[in-house]
């Protein structure tokens, strides 16, 4: 059982702020028990694409949401799992590399089938839901699934009709859906119709959307702890017409980003990611939403995947892309701001609900690594003694930031960079050498 929540040829240029050559991306897939959420969000309208990494029997799965209002048939949808994949690919991490050039001549190159028990199939299925103050609102049958918008007088009444209307609620849901009735919302209880999988031809599970309107901008994330081992993965994906979104009862922290660091870890940065991100989540003690991506949809650099298109962003609820409203175009041609957040969330240090805010910010930032490669040429001249001096000085800092980073082994690090170790270079000099800061020299 899984309740989710309300709620991854080089060309001359001149060198620019972003850019790079890009290698690899940090995109939601690294990380295991990750959910996915898009959100776009214009006044008081909203339109909420979910997505999970559920894995197991399908008879036995559930989605329970709270929602702001009853739903309509036509205000519910089964999205295209693969809109999420290239939203997720855009706005990923991602890892770019330069060259250094030739110090004696300053070139730059780079480039850019249902259980049983079905809610609401019976008239003593309605009897048995209102002796229990649970009222069957409205019930559809979407795609592959069988959805029902309940309401409910109070929390005990509304678990017991789920259980014995098939759906496998953990232990303790109660206290949480109680407070979600204090909030007069209503529930949208979704599972899957084997016999309309089977017919539709899928064997995954594709997102749900639902589009509704409430002047709260929020995400509800308290139900899918009721049953969590340990702590989740989150991933926001918002689309906004003004600028990026922040929460408003945690702290929303800025990704480390525009850091050079060393350059094998471009066949190990999935390692590396996990790392960073898990340090990071520690520096701020658990309890923060980190902003790994806000750009303009209409562009980007470097590209991770190509932005989408007109029809994928109204696919995912951006009614707005493609009008001819004055207030719509930018130089990509879509006025639409994406915003990715990524939190690792528990019981213990997220207590409440996700309270977003959308901002007139629309500072372009991305999670952005950097691979600078030496040169290795043997041209001779001023510049290119002092570029060999220096070298050894910036992969030594290269290293340290690395270690500080993720939390590494240096000496690890150094040897993987083939750097000498200040105590292997220590041992080439003589011993006595060490005992006194003269290096014994006769006076």
């Amino acid at each position: 059982m899984a309740i989710v929540w309300l709620a991854p040829l080089l060309v001359p240029a001149p060198l620019e702020a972003f850019c790079g050559f890009y290698v690899a991306r940090a995109d939601a897939k690294l990380f295991n028990q990750a959910s996915q959420v898009v959100l776009v969000r214009d006044d008081d309208r909203t339109v909420l694409t979910m997505a999970n990494d559920f894995s197991g029997d399908l008879d036995v799965f559930a989605v329970v949401v709270p929602v702001p209002t009853v739903l309509e048939r036509g205000q519910i949808h089964v999205a295209n799992r693969a809109l999420i994949d290239h939203l997720d690919a855009y706005t990923a991490p991602r890892l770019v590399e330069y060259y250094d050039d030739n110090p004696c001549r300053r070139i730059v190159y780079e480039s850019a089938a249902a259980p049983t028990g079905a809610a609401g199939g019976s008239a003593a299925g309605a009897q048995r839901a209102k002796d229990l103050g649970v009222s069957i609102e409205a019930t559809y049958t979407v795609g592959e699934y069988d959805i029902v918008i309940l309401s409910a007088k109070e929390s005990n009444g509304l678990e017991t009709w789920l259980r014995e209307s098939g759906y496998r609620i953990p232990l303790g849901a109660s206290q949480a859906l109680g407070s979600y009735l204090k909030q007069g919302m209503k529930f949208f209880v979704a599972r899957v119709n084997i016999r309309e999988q089977r017919k539709l031809g899928y064997t995954f599970l594709r997102p749900l959307q639902i589009a509704y309107e409430s002047p709260k901008f929020m995400l509800p994330i308290r139900l899918g702890m009721v049953n969590a081992k340990g702590a989740q993965e989150l991933f926001v994906y918002a689309l906004t017409r003004r600028g990026r979104i922040e929460t408003t009862n945690y702290r929303t922290v800025k990704l480390s980003s525009d850091v050079e660091i060393p350059t094998f870890v471009k066949s190990e940065f999935s390692d590396f990611y996990r790392a960073l991100f898990t340090r990071e989540v520690e520096r701020e003690n658990r309890r923060a939403v980190f902003l790994e991506y806000a750009w303009d949809m209409g562009w980007c650099d470097p590209c991770a995947a190509d932005p989408l298109s007109s029809s994928e962003l109204r696919e995912l609820g951006v009614f707005w892309a493609g009008s001819n409203d004055r207030r719509d175009t930018t130089q990509g041609g879509e006025n639409v701001f994406v915003t990715r957040l990524h939190l690792r969330y528990d019981r213990d240090h997220f207590p409440e609900d996700l309270v977003f805010q959308q901002t007139a910010d629309r500072t372009n930032f991305q999670g952005r690594f950097i691979l600078r490669h030496p040169w290795t040429g043997s041209d001779r001249c001023e510049e290119a003694l002092a570029y060999r001096r220096e070298l050894p000085g910036r992969l030594e800092e290269e290293a340290r930031r690395l270690a500080s980073l993720t939390g590494w082994d240096l000496a690890t690090i150094r040897r993987k960079m083939n750097l000498r170790t200040r105590v292997e270079a220590d041992s080439e000099v003589p011993w006595w050498r060490r005992i006194w800061n003269d290096g014994g020299r006769r006076r």
